[in-house]
């Protein structure tokens, strides 16, 4: 019997319960404490600003909202973390379905997601790489929607402007995105072939704007020092001449093999390798345009600059990888084999799982294992043995204070490293190891 036979909406709704589900329990169930990257814009989130030394301020922003609503239940922010990649797999498949007209192929290119390990196993740590995932998605939606439609609306333009803030708030990498489809793809498609423009394409541009305003202004007065923190990350200071070949290659290769298994998972699908590409084919080059151009983009960075791109930075850049090679391979998909496809798709879906609580429960090294909680009861107990007032500040890096504030009941404020002037601002305070507490 085939699967597809069902109602294919209801076969997407269970992928995506069921992804969100399983991605939320089982980190929750082998993990002793939250990654690295969740425990430091908790600390962020704990003091909100609008940027902070390492990233933009939207990823903080989304976790501190959880904690006002959960506390410190570390379930709930392994379940943020799962709303925003199946927010992502919504509108992935809403877009698909606007291009293909057939359900079915919608799908496949959306299941065809969890052959990349971006979303399943790295999911559960909620970091800013997952938090562009959903406005990336959005904004391919609602780009495509105003370049397809004949009349372009308000709603579509200030929307798009609102979630491409967000997502450039989220990680500022957001941005090669921007420039492949609402520069590029704008430009070489309806201004110079087609000779369309309408004004209304300005909203999105004012909308964006006018939302970055305060995180500029936050990024003047502190020096430009997330700016500088990301170009630290890449290397950039200390490369070479080598480092322009080299890097890029590697750059390369890394994507070659992030891709394989989704590669795979679609060879149980197709017939032959042959197609057709048609540069007037106005949907196959805004595919193009999404999935191709931003990593050719970022290529160029690193060729030109000789700069490391990290792996994990390419997280949201094949959201639409899916959906790229099921159209340019349409014709030659056979739906006689979807039963082989979906056996294909269901061993990685349950496999990734069970890995990852394989390496959670075997490995007792890692940050997960972090004894947070403990350190924390510990803290509290030596301060009550002094002061009567509660915890209110804490003090010294994003993971050991960081853990703290996320630890301990009265949810201190972290204020940064410990130095002699922030320590001057207390009125008590006690140091244990790398950290202080005080109000």
């Amino acid at each position: 019997m085939n699967v597809f036979k069902r109602d294919i909406n209801n076969i997407f709704f269970i992928f995506i319960s069921s992804h969100l589900i399983i991605w939320t329990l089982v980190p929750t169930l082998t993990n002793h404490n939250l990654p690295l990257d969740t425990i430091e814009a908790l600390a962020w989130g704990s003091n909100l600003d609008w940027g902070f030394n390492k990233h933009p301020p939207a990823s903080a922003f989304f976790l501190e909202v959880f904690y006002q609503i959960f506390g410190s239940r570390d379930w709930a922010y392994y379940l943020l973390s799962q709303i925003f990649v199946v927010t992502a797999f919504i509108f992935v498949f809403k877009l698909a379905d606007e291009l293909f007209k057939d359900k079915t192929l919608s799908l496949v290119s959306v299941l065809l997601l969890e052959g990349i390990y971006f979303y399943n196993f790295t999911t559960p740590e909620f970091n800013v790489n997952i938090c562009q995932l959903p406005f990336w998605a959005l904004c391919v939606f609602y780009s495509w929607k105003i370049f397809d439609k004949k009349q372009i609306t308000f709603k579509d333009c200030f929307w798009l402007g609102v979630f491409a803030a967000i997502g450039f708030l989220s990680k500022y990498l957001f941005i090669y995105l921007l420039v492949a489809i609402d520069l590029l793809f704008f430009y070489v498609i309806f201004i110079k072939k087609y000779k369309k423009f309408d004004f209304k394409y300005l909203i999105s541009l004012e909308v964006f704007i006018v939302l970055l305003v305060p995180h500029i202004i936050w990024l003047t007065n502190n020096d430009y020092v997330t700016i500088i923190y990301g170009l630290s990350r890449s290397g950039l200071e200390n490369s070479s001449l080598l480092d322009h070949i080299l890097f890029p290659i590697i750059f390369l290769s890394k994507q070659i093999g992030i891709l394989i298994p989704l590669f795979i998972m679609f060879l149980f699908l197709i017939k032959k390798y042959k197609f057709k590409i048609s540069f007037k084919d106005k949907k196959l080059m805004f595919l193009i345009f999404v999935n191709l151009v931003p990593i050719g983009l970022i290529f160029l960075t690193s060729m030109f600059t000789g700069s490391k791109i990290r792996t994990m930075w390419m997280t949201p850049f094949y959201l639409f990888f899916g959906v790229l090679i099921v159209y340019i391979f349409k014709d030659q998909i056979n739906l006689k084999k979807l039963n082989r496809f979906i056996s294909a798709f269901l061993i990685l879906f349950i496999l990734s799982p069970f890995a990852y609580a394989y390496i959670s429960i075997k490995k007792t090294d890692k940050r997960t294992d972090y004894p947070g909680k403990e350190i924390s009861i510990k803290v509290q107990k030596e301060w009550n043995k002094n002061y009567d007032n509660p915890i209110n500040i804490v003090l010294g890096n994003e993971w050991n204070a960081g853990n703290l504030s996320y630890h301990l009941d009265t949810r201190p404020t972290w204020k940064g490293n410990i130095t002699k002037d922030n320590l001057n601002e207390l009125d008590r305070f006690i140091c244990i190891d790398n950290i202080c507490v005080g109000n």
